[in-house]
């Protein structure tokens, strides 16, 4: 059996590539977190930077596409629900720079 197969647990390349697309979800939804402690390391404060919203969606839709394939209620609700958060917080940040 292929090695990579088997550190996987995936049985086919198809699987394999899913597993690459969930792990890429997860490097992005992490990378908001190192985002953030930057941010707030520089200003010497907690900043909440809107980078960390946008890695936020961008992890968030990856996982969900993960977890709908592997056909897991528990992630996808999980998923979907965060995204709603996210989006809204984006929603929020945009609309106090709009001029009124």
């Amino acid at each position: 059996m292929n090695p990579l197969f088997e550190f996987f647990h995936v049985d086919h390349w198809g699987e394999f590539w899913w597993v690459i697309i969930g792990l890429l979800g997860q490097v992005a939804f992490s990378a908001r977190f190192i985002i953030q402690w930057i941010k707030s390391e520089q200003a010497r404060k907690s900043v909440m930077p809107v980078a960390f919203w946008y890695f936020s969606i961008a992890g968030g839709v990856i996982l969900l596409a993960y977890a709908i394939h592997r056909r897991d209620p528990v992630f996808i609700l999980g998923q979907a629900a965060g995204l709603f958060i996210y989006a809204r917080n984006l929603w929020l940040i945009h609309a106090v720079r709009r001029p009124v």
